[in-house]
C-alpha cells in the first residue's frame, strides 16, 4: 500500500503574517475575551489563577480549555510514548504533553521531538528552534487539531506535524508550512495507514520510519 497524498492548494501569500484568529472551541471566561501575553499567563499561574494541572492552553493569546481524556486518547498515547522513542536515533528527544512557546501561543502537544538530550531546554521552553515534529492524538478533537492548531503549527513554522487519527485508524502527516498564506496552512497532508510504515523525518532527513500499528489502536 502507497500513502494518500494530498497537495493543498497555493495559497494567496501577503506581505506580512496575518493576525491570529480567535479559536473556535470554548473560551475559558477567565480572560473575558481579552487577548494575554505569554508573560501575563506566566503571572495568572504565579498568583494562583490558574493552577498546575489545569486543563487550559494559551493559544493565540487567548485561554482555551482543553478536551477531557478518554480512554482511546490515552491508549494512542502510551503508545506514542513508549514506541516512538525506540525509533529515534541519538541526539533527538521525545517530549510528552510538554509546553512549547510559539510567539503569542503555548501549546501543549501531546508529542514533540526536540533537538538534543533532555537537558538541552532546561530551564525554559521549547521554542520552535528546539521543535522539529509536533504530534497531536486525536479522537474528539480531531477538528480543532486539524484545523486551529494546524494554523497555529503552521504560523510558527513547525516543519512537519502529526495527527494520530483514532477514529479513522490513521496517521496525517502534514509538511511544507506556509506562514504567509491567510491563513496559514501546510501545504501537504499526506495520510498513512495500518499496514504502512510511517517515516521519521527531522530536520528535513528521514531518520528512520514506524509502523502505523504501533500508534493507532
Amino acid at each position: 500500500m502507497t500513502p494518500t497524498i494530498t497537495p493543498a492548494p497555493a495559497p494567496t501569500t501577503p506581505p506580512t503574517l496575518p493576525p491570529a484568529a480567535p479559536p473556535t472551541l470554548d473560551l475559558l471566561s477567565l480572560t473575558g475575551l481579552k487577548r494575554l501575553t505569554p508573560a501575563q499567563y506566566h503571572q495568572m499561574g504565579d498568583a494562583g489563577i490558574i493552577m498546575e494541572g489545569d486543563r487550559i492552553e494559551l493559544l493565540e493569546g487567548y485561554l482555551v480549555e482543553k478536551p477531557m481524556r478518554n480512554p482511546r486518547h490515552e491508549a494512542g498515547l502510551r503508545r506514542l510514548s513508549v514506541r516512538l522513542p525506540r525509533k529515534l536515533p541519538g541526539g533527538w528527544t521525545l517530549q510528552i504533553q510538554g509546553a512549547v512557546q510559539f510567539g503569542d501561543s503555548e501549546p501543549e502537544p501531546d508529542g514533540a521531538i526536540l533537538r538534543g538530550d533532555e537537558t538541552a531546554c532546561d530551564g525554559r521552553l521549547p521554542t520552535v528552534a528546539d521543535v522539529v515534529l509536533l504530534i497531536e492524538v486525536s479522537d474528539t478533537s480531531l477538528v480543532f487539531d486539524r484545523r486551529e492548531k494546524g494554523r497555529i503549527y503552521a504560523r510558527a513554522g513547525v516543519p512537519v506535524y502529526w495527527v494520530v487519527n483514532v477514529d479513522d485508524r490513521q496517521v496525517e502527516v502534514y509538511t511544507d508550512p506556509d506562514q504567509l498564506a491567510s491563513p496559514p496552512a501546510y501545504r501537504t497532508r499526506t495520510d498513512y495507514l495500518p499496514g504502512q510504515d510511517l517515516p521519521i523525518v527531522l530536520d528535513g532527513q528521514p531518520v528512520g520510519t514506524i509502523p502505523v500499528a504501533d500508534l493507532i489502536l
